[in-house]
This record gives structure tokens, C-alpha cells and sequence, in this order.
């Protein structure tokens, strides 16, 4: 399906195997954690996105070698976001339930705003200053600071990895957005989670020592979901997505990735759908809408 050919329609579909694909992808995670130590379950995820990403690659012909202009880029996705986000929600999952997190998790919109204005100098709009104060909110929501266990120490934790994961994201988001493109996102992505994949094994070998796995059917759909469809096809059909449909169309419709990781985590996981996670996450959903939506320069 080449990227020039495709349809609005087309296009609208690769979004919503996006959406599923990255939504379920928070189950998986969670799952996996039953077999791997948290850091070697991301490690090896990787490994397998890595490898499915080079067959991908291979079959459109759009592997390259990159170029000096390319290895910023390559460092800011591999390291912020394939590495250090991954491996941060990996880790706040012990003590999070996967549908909370995947909430906490896209608040990355509302940190990317108030970066872009120091960073980048882009304005923030009245529409964007709604977005951040409705996406404060449903925060405050989640975590009722009245209500919250603040001494349940692993609940803190947890809450505050999945939150420093976003921060991470933030910060490539940001950087992707300064960075000068040379090389074609997609064929840099190998590149990218290779890197990853090497950071992410030497990080789980010296936290957490030789890898414990019990191998099980279930543990290799898992990965192979998780490598395969979370990292490799997603990528691919996030890419073509961005070119061809306007980047606001594909904001708002990546809003419904926690929508799915919050409905799959209470199907499949059983977690409680309660009311203070429902209503921040709408609130939340809303303030990156509004922020998307700011008719704003930049």
C-alpha cells in the first residue's frame, strides 16, 4: 500500500489499527510481567520489534544507513521513547493497573505544550491554555490527593514512574518536532529501536542479572504481539497515517488509544472501571482535544 496512493479512507483505517494495536498493547505489557522481570519483558519486546522492523523494512525496500545528520534523532526516539518511556511504564505496572497507566501515560500532550513554549517558542493559545487546565484536572481527579494512600509507598511509586515515562516522551516529542529531517522517519525506526533493544538488555542484565523466563506458548504471543504489532506494524501504519491525513486528525484519533487500553484492561484484566478514573480520563481526553484543536501559530 504505498504511502502516496492511500485514500483518506485507507488512511483512516491504518489509524484505527494503530489505536487498537498501541490500546492493547497495555494489556500485553501488564501479561507479560507474569513471565520477565519487568526491564527484560521491555528488552525482549524490542528485540522482536527490532527484528520485525528489519523484515519490514527489508520487504519495502526502505532500509537505509543513516547519515551524521540522522544520529540525534536516532538517540532522542531510542533512548526518551523506545527506552526509557517503555521501561518506565514497564516498571510502574508492577505496582499500577494497566488502565490507570495508560491514562497517566498520554499526558504527554499536556507537557509537550508547556515545553514547545520554553523549548521551541510556540504560543500557547487560549485553546491549548484550556487543554492544559482540563488535563490538570482529570489529574487531580485520578489521583484525589485527598483520598490518595500517599503512604502506600509502592501506589507513590508506581503513579510517579508511569508520570516521569510521559515526561520522557515529552521531551522526544519535543525534540522530534526542533529536529531537521534528513532520513525518512521510517527508515530510521530499525535504527531507533535497535538501540533501544542494546540500551534496554545491558540496563536489564546489570539491574536485574541473567534473564529468568519461563518460555510458554502464551509467553511467545505475548512477545510476538508486543514486537510485532505494538512496535513494528504500528510504527509502519503510524507513519503512513502522518502523511496522509493532517496532524490534528491524527492527534484527536490517538486520543483513543487509552479509551481502548482502559476498556481491554477492564475486559480482559478485570480491573474496576471506577468513576474517578473514568472522569479524568474524559477530562484529560478533552484537554489534549482542546490543545489539538488551538487554531494557534505552531
Amino acid at each position: 500500500m504505498p504511502t502516496e496512493n492511500l485514500s483518506r479512507r485507507q488512511a483512516l483505517t491504518l489509524l484505527a489499527i494503530v489505536v487498537l494495536a498501541w490500546g492493547f498493547t497495555w494489556v500485553v505489557s501488564k501479561l507479560l510481567l507474569q513471565y520477565m522481570t519487568p526491564i527484560w519483558a521491555v528488552a525482549a519486546r524490542s528485540v522482536v520489534g527490532t527484528a520485525a522492523l528489519l523484515v519490514l523494512g527489508l520487504a519495502l525496500r526502505r532500509v537505509v544507513w543513516p547519515v551524521k545528520a540522522d544520529i540525534p534523532v536516532i538517540l532522542s526516539v531510542g533512548l526518551l521513547h523506545m527506552g526509557a518511556f517503555a521501561a518506565l511504564v514497564s516498571l510502574g505496572l508492577q505496582y499500577v493497573p494497566a488502565g490507570r497507566s495508560v491514562v497517566l501515560a498520554y499526558t504527554t500532550p499536556l507537557w509537550v505544550i508547556p515545553a514547545a513554549r520554553l523549548f521551541l517558542g510556540e504560543p500557547i493559545g487560549r485553546g491549548r491554555q484550556a487543554g492544559l487546565a482540563l488535563g490538570l484536572a482529570g489529574l487531580v481527579v485520578i489521583f484525589n490527593p485527598l483520598a490518595f494512600d500517599w503512604h502506600n509507598a509502592d501506589a507513590v511509586f508506581g503513579n510517579g514512574l508511569v508520570l516521569l515515562a510521559a515526561l520522557c516522551w515529552a521531551a522526544n516529542i519535543v525534540y522530534v518536532r526542533a529536529h531537521r529531517w534528513v532520513t525518512p522517519p521510517f527508515e530510521l525506526a530499525f535504527w531507533q529501536a535497535l538501540l533501544a533493544s542494546v540500551v534496554l538488555a545491558a540496563v536489564a542484565w546489570a539491574a536485574e542479572g541473567r534473564p529468568r523466563v519461563v518460555w510458554s506458548p502464551d509467553l511467545g504471543w505475548l512477545l510476538g504481539y508486543g514486537g510485532v504489532f505494538g512496535i513494528a506494524v504500528a510504527y509502519w501504519a503510524a507513519v503512513n497515517v502522518n502523511r496522509s491525513l493532517p496532524a490534528g486528525v491524527t492527534s484527536i484519533g490517538l486520543l483513543g488509544v487509552p479509551v481502548v487500553g482502559l476498556l481491554c484492561s477492564a475486559a480482559i484484566l478485570h480491573e474496576p472501571l471506577s468513576t474517578p478514573l473514568v472522569v479524568g480520563m474524559a477530562l484529560i481526553v478533552a484537554g489534549i482535544a482542546a490543545g489539538v484543536l488551538d487554531k494557534g501559530r505552531g
